[in-house]
């Protein structure tokens, strides 16, 4: 399959910039995933792939082939979009095979290809019925099908899941999952949720107002965020931030606030090593934080607002100082409002940001 890259690609709207400057390299093979925010450019950007949006400077690469001025005919891609486009008056054998009867394929090479993806898709069973008789979830497994059929390179999908209910939105991720192993095709997926992106992509790109803010595999976005965006926007329950002014204790570096002091690990630091008394930002994640014994140098004291009980596990709101925190605790021991617990971190799971540029140090 091709790798595809984007160079110096820009696009605007009238005097608004809206894809700043983007260069990305999508290999071979690859399950590429955008993600962030509502207006952050990714499905913009993906349509200057799929050669829906003309683009303003820059250029678009598909193998050897600069595409970036094909009708989106040219291009050897197949799109699935947020909401299925199903034509209502046709069954689903006919809607998946629209774009193969369209280009005059042979009725057999029809026949076998809308067989074989529709068993994938396990919707074989419904190729005779039209598309207001079938569930959401049935109908976008359908617009998959379409694409699938189809047979191209490399496969678009616009946030197709945003429009199903939260426990078929799981099944169906499994479904792609599962299709993404089964098929040697490149696959750029855009979407909003970040477990989305986490489950099913090979790279995540992170966006935010028309910038790549990082791209990388989901473990190294998770570990070592390049910035506070990256950090906040990769991780479910997000990341805690709180303010801190950087210090030491006499044997190791600290971060101290009200309600807390803690540890520093000389690594994430970075190479150079604030100034006493400079200004910090911390990172931590709800799932980082453990019971403080008695005599922990690295120390916050938080006074629980709300315990949200999610089954195994309670998802603590909690004050330290100033500053909201989540907690990850465990439900076999409740918690009421209003009570104050001390917690440790490890000092590795500590992450630095500079509150200025947000960037890790």
């Amino acid at each position: 399959m091709p790798v595809i890259r984007l160079e110096s690609l820009k696009k605007s709207f009238g005097a608004t910039e809206v894809i700043k400057d983007i260069d990305l390299t999508m290999e071979d093979g690859e399950f590429t995933v955008f993600v962030g925010p509502s207006g952050c450019g990714k499905s913009t950007t993906l349509r200057m792939i799929a050669g829906l949006e003309t683009v303003t400077d820059g250029k678009i690469w598909i193998g050897d082939n600069d595409v970036t001025h094909l009708e989106p005919k040219e291009r050897g891609l197949a799109m699935v979009f947020q909401d299925y486009a199903l034509y209502p008056h046709m069954d689903i054998a006919r809607n998946m095979s629209f774009a193969l009867r369209l280009a005059r394929r042979p009725k057999s090479e029809i026949d076998e290809k809308v067989q074989r993806v529709s068993k994938m898709l396990n919707i074989d069973h419904l190729l005779h019925r039209k598309p207001a008789e079938l569930s959401g979830g049935q109908r976008q497994r359908v617009a998959m099908g379409r694409a699938l059929v189809r047979d191209t390179g490399t496969f678009l999908f616009d946030e197709p899941l945003s429009n199903l209910d939260a426990k078929l939105r799981a099944k169906m991720r499994t479904e792609l999952a599962e299709m993404r192993d089964q098929l040697d095709k490149n696959m750029i997926y855009v979407t909003h949720d970040q477990i989305e992106a986490m489950t099913l992509g090979d790279k995540i790109v992170v966006m935010q107002d028309g910038i790549i803010q990082q791209a990388g595999s989901p473990e190294e976005l998770f570990l070592s965020p390049r910035n506070k965006f990256v950090a906040g926007f990769i991780g479910s329950p997000s990341m805690n931030f709180i303010d801190a002014t950087f210090g030491n204790n006499g044997t190791a570096p600290v971060a101290k606030g009200k309600d807390f002091e803690v540890v520093l690990a000389p690594e994430a630091l970075g190479k150079t090593t604030p100034s006493e008394g400079a200004k910090i930002t911390l990172g931590i994640r709800p799932t980082s934080f453990e019971p403080a014994p008695s005599d922990a140098t690295s120390r916050m004291d938080a006074t629980v607002v709300v315990s949200e009980y999610l089954g195994a596990n309670s998802i603590l709101v909690t004050h330290v100082g100033d500053s909201e925190m989540l907690v990850e605790h465990d439900s076999a021991t409740p918690v009421r409002s209003g009570t104050k617990l001390p917690f440790t971190v490890p000092p590795s799971e500590v992450m630095v940001f500079d509150p200025k540029t947000g960037l890790r140090l």
